[in-house]
């Protein structure tokens, strides 16, 4: 079984890829916001433990996941790389996969906040992430809290992942972006 983590700041690409990804391996794409989309479904913008909640349903999905004889999963993910917390959390869901012997890929997308900005109110990404079509206040999200607060780019040499790629996909459309990654990690 195989699990490639995909992850990178808001808008990079994380879910196009890997929806392209899918489509040339036998790899099923659970991208993050099918949970949190579902989750805002539900409770609005409640803050009530949308995160908490949120957390357990990728949790459960992954320990399902790993029970079946399925290829693997894409898994995306926005990860902060200064908040443990975010960090812990993506580890204890990868450790669901590490402790039934799958192979780990990790991918980082990398773009500019001009280009993010641009992917932002693509029709695909607004088709699959209802939460985003506001796109003003998707675009202040992106620019004053997520960049403006936490550091979604990694330093180099920061990442020792043994199956790890960097791709600057600014100027890479996301089936070249996904050839790379089935290439590279012979998916």
């Amino acid at each position: 079984m195989k699990l490639v983590v995909i992850i990178g700041a808001g808008a990079v690409g994380k879910m196009t890829v890997g929806q392209e990804l899918a489509k040339i391996t036998e790899l099923r794409l659970f991208h993050n916001h099918m949970g949190l989309e579902m989750v805002m479904e539900v409770f609005g913008n409640a803050r009530h433990n949308r995160g908490g909640i949120t957390n357990r349903i990728r949790k459960f999905v992954f320990e399902e996941f790993v029970e079946t004889d399925l290829y693997g999963m894409i898994f995306t993910y926005m990860l902060a790389f200064d908040v443990k917390a975010d960090i812990d959390n993506l580890d204890s869901l990868v450790d669901i996969f590490r402790s039934k012997g799958a192979e780990i890929y990790y991918v980082e997308l990398v773009a500019s906040q001009e280009i993010r900005l641009q992917r932002n109110a693509t029709e695909n990404r607004l088709f699959h992430k209802p939460s985003k079509r506001d796109i003003e206040a998707s675009n202040n999200r992106i620019i004053h809290n997520e960049d403006a607060k936490y550091r979604l780019v990694s330093d180099d040499g920061e990442v020792t992942f043994d199956n790890y790629i960097k791709i600057n996909n600014s100027d890479l459309s996301p089936d070249v972006v996904a050839q790379m990654i089935k290439e590279k990690f012979s998916l």
